[in-house]
Order: structure tokens, then sequence, then C-alpha cells
């Protein structure tokens, strides 16, 4: 019986090309398939290395747990400068409900975080979408915090839905009641 024998310590420069990169990618493909953000344990004995090489690259678990939801939320839609803010924030929109879909529990391990790097990667999108209205910086607040709040609720509402009735395509029209507010708001 043969075993493969795992290093103890600093990964060598050359071992299997073990990076940050490599690391958050696996992460990712394991939370995909299993519905939740991997063990130290676990992501080493996929990546066939010792837990503490993965100590090497990020400091502790909640490092690495920046890395991967920062990562998964980076995924979502990158807006264009189309100049159609509805449909820009209703791609941006659909795009993080289908994050949060795609990787169960995403939503739970976001709102229990103490990074807001996640978060900043949707608040710049979000920001660059809507600058084109001018809004007044309590608006801004305001708005984006309806959004994510009815975004968090329907992705949960989802999430709790065995029958799948509900599908991201169902909230066209409750982000359109948001949106005509903003255009009552701007009149």
């Amino acid at each position: 019986m043969t075993s493969e024998v795992k290093k103890r310590g600093r990964p060598q420069k050359v071992q299997n090309g073990l990076n940050k990169s490599l690391i958050v990618t696996t992460a990712k493909k394991m939370m995909a398939q299993n519905g939740s953000i991997p063990s130290i344990r676990k992501l080493s004995a996929q990546l066939n290395v010792d837990a503490m090489a993965i100590y090497y690259y990020f400091k502790n678990k909640d490092a690495l747990l920046e890395a991967i939801t920062t990562s998964l939320i980076e995924d979502i839609h990158t807006p264009a400068d189309s100049g159609d803010w509805r449909k820009e924030l209703l791609t941006l929109s659909k795009s993080y409900l289908a994050t949060l879909s795609k990787y169960d529990g995403l939503l739970q391990t976001l709102l229990s975080m103490k990074s807001d790097s996640p978060a900043e990667v949707f608040i710049g999108r979000f920001e660059k979408i809507i600058t084109p209205l001018k809004l007044e910086k309590k608006q801004q607040k305001a708005f984006l915090d309806l959004l994510v709040d009815y975004l968090h609720g329907f992705s949960l509402a989802m999430s709790c839905d065995k029958s799948n009735t509900l599908t991201i395509d169902d909230i066209d029209i409750s982000i359109s009641f948001l949106f005509n507010g903003l255009d009552f708001q701007n009149d």
C-alpha cells in the first residue's frame, strides 16, 4: 500500500503550482459541489497538501474566507457603459442572485463575515451604474439598502422554495417598482 506523504512547513516554490489563486479556485469548485465553504482540512486534501501550506498563503481562516467570497462576488456582472442604468442594474441584480443561488450558504456566509470586501465589490458596481442619476449620498445609500435587502430576501425565499416556483426572473416586476420610485424622485 502506497500513500502520498504530505510535507509540513512552508511549501516549496515548485510544489504543484500551489498559490493563492489555485487555492481560491479549488475552494470555489468545492463550494459549488458541496454547497458550503470547505474546511481547511478538506481543501488541503483536495489540493494534496498539508493544511499548513494553505496558511502560508492565508494568515487565517477568515482571510481565506474573505478571498473566496470576494472572488465569488467578483464573478458577478461587470457593468458596461451602455447608458441604460435600468438594464445594467437589473442584470447586476440577477447576476448576484444567480451567484447566491449557485453557492448555497453564501448569503449566510456573507452576512456573518467580519470583512466588507465582498460587499464593496457589489457596491462599486452599483455606484458605477447609478452615477448618471446624480443622487445625493443619502438617496444613494437608501437605494442601495432597499435593493440589497430585497435581493437578500428574495434569495432566502428562493432557497426555501422547495417546489422551485420562484425564479430569478420573478424579480423583474418588483425591481421595476423600485426603479419607478427613482424616476418619481428625479422628476
